[in-house]
């Protein structure tokens, strides 16, 4: 009986020391973010009229920054060429937690009939086009600077520091390193060092109010690939005087596509590999001398993904060589795989669901999307979940996909994402005491 009574009381002590957040503290916060929710509509509305490609939110920045400033916190401006970082310090030491997100816009004109939709206008690779938030990123500014303000509040009663992250370029710029790996490089994750950090996806396609989240590979690794294929011109009259770059280049596209069928052990993890750009020729009756092929690679596996590789390159090479053509490969690494650590995920899901309610949270599959979000979590342990948003008045066949000039999110979803990050935070902050004894 004595041995059954102190392990009672372990345990009673063991749960006592999780989570010691003062109750009123919790509801003033949510009381907080109820009131707030107005303020974080007209931020993202603001942010919606006027995205920035990546590498180019100078203003999206600024205002960021000056904002951070004004509600008392230390701020570094700009970081990794357009980002912002704050830093917010508790009255009592604790734990640096870090929160992201990400505030670049794409190069999609917008189609839809919103009030306050984007007529923004930029150049691209020597081509013009419109600007549009089709990612929710205006979402997430929005949502971090509410987070942001409702701490900065609530400062005194804060143990640790937060490390506000306000990343450029999640999207990718061509020819330059991504947001979150150049910031990672410039040192955002030190000074003071981050013990953990949390981020978000608004996802239009999930019902409204849901949490989806994944411990372990969540996200794929995705990987870019540049082929050119060099043959013979000649006049389209007389295709046997040259070598068609068009029809071997139209063959590797074709090749390509059973490297998955064919030869991958799907069974172990998904791959996807997509041909997203083919360009060649000028005129309809020129057999020109190269084709340019742009693409994509996404995997789960390491291993895997080494052996794609290999086998596009091999693919590519022996098709054009069978024609008398010449094939070039270039791969490079992009974003690793988000990858959500097992332990914190398995500790903090408590914190989702009463954000959104135990009901409303859920494990989801792995996605073929990419975030670089990992490279943060490849160098401290993190969490990054799905909020739902899919607009209410909206029926499944409109599908607003991300990425495309359609895209539309529920606004309604702000506070639960809000909330979200409010309790991740708070409830690491009070559960840890790692941080707070060294």
């Amino acid at each position: 009986m004595a041995k059954h009574l102190s392990l009672l009381l372990c345990l009673y002590i063991s749960i006592s020391a999780i989570g010691q957040i003062n109750p009123k503290l919790q509801s003033k916060i949510e009381l907080q973010v109820k009131t707030i929710e107005p303020k974080i509509v007209e931020w993202r509305r603001y942010f919606h009229e006027h995205p920035e490609l990546s590498n180019q939110e100078y203003k999206t920045g600024k205002f960021i920054a000056d904002y951070l400033k004004s509600i008392g916190l230390e701020v570094q401006y700009p970081v990794a060429k357009t980002g912002v970082v704050a830093l917010l310090k508790g009255s009592k030491p604790g734990a640096v937690i870090a929160l992201r997100a990400d505030i670049d816009g794409l190069p999609i004109t917008e189609r839809n009939s919103l009030p306050f939709a984007s007529k923004e206008r930029s150049v691209l690779r020597g081509q013009e086009t419109g600007v549009m938030h089709a990612c929710g990123h205006d979402a997430h500014i929005s949502m971090l600077m509410a987070v942001a303000q409702i701490l900065a509040s609530n400062k005194a009663d804060l143990k640790g520091t937060v490390k506000f992250i306000f990343q450029p370029a999640e999207e990718g710029a061509y020819g330059e390193v991504a947001g979150a790996e150049l910031m990672v490089k410039e040192g955002v994750l030190e000074n003071p060092k981050v013990e953990v950090i949390f981020g978000l996806h608004i996802q239009s396609l999930t019902p409204l109010g849901k949490i989806e989240y994944r411990a372990g590979g969540m996200m794929a690794a995705v990987d870019a690939f540049d082929i050119k294929v060099t043959g013979v011109g000649a006049h389209g009259a007389t295709p046997w005087d040259g070598v068609d770059p068009i029809v071997v280049a139209s063959q590797i596209v074709s090749g390509l596509q059973t490297i998955v069928s064919r030869q991958t052990e799907l069974t172990k993890a998904g791959v996807v590999i997509t041909v997203g750009s083919f360009h060649s020729g000028i005129r309809r009756n020129i057999i020109p001398e190269e084709a340019m092929l742009e693409g994509t690679i996404r995997t789960f596996d390491p291993e895997m993904q080494q052996k794609i590789h290999d086998k596009i390159r091999l693919t590519a090479t022996k098709i054009a060589e069978s024609a008398g053509a010449k094939a070039e490969v270039i791969i490079n690494k992009g974003y690793p795989v988000t990858y959500n650590d097992p332990t914190i995920t398995k500790t903090m899901v408590a914190s989702l669901e009463r954000a959104a309610g135990v009901e409303n949270v859920s494990i989801t599959q792995p996605v073929t999307m990419a975030e670089d979000f990992s490279f943060f979590q490849q160098k401290v342990p993190g969490l990054f979940f799905f909020l739902g948003a899919y607009p209410a008045q909206m029926n499944l066949q409109k599908q607003p996909t991300h990425h495309t000039a359609d895209f539309m999110i529920d606004e309604g979803a702000f506070v639960t994402g809000t909330q979200g990050l409010l309790n991740l935070t708070l409830d690491y902050m009070f559960q840890n005491t790692s941080s707070s004894k060294k």
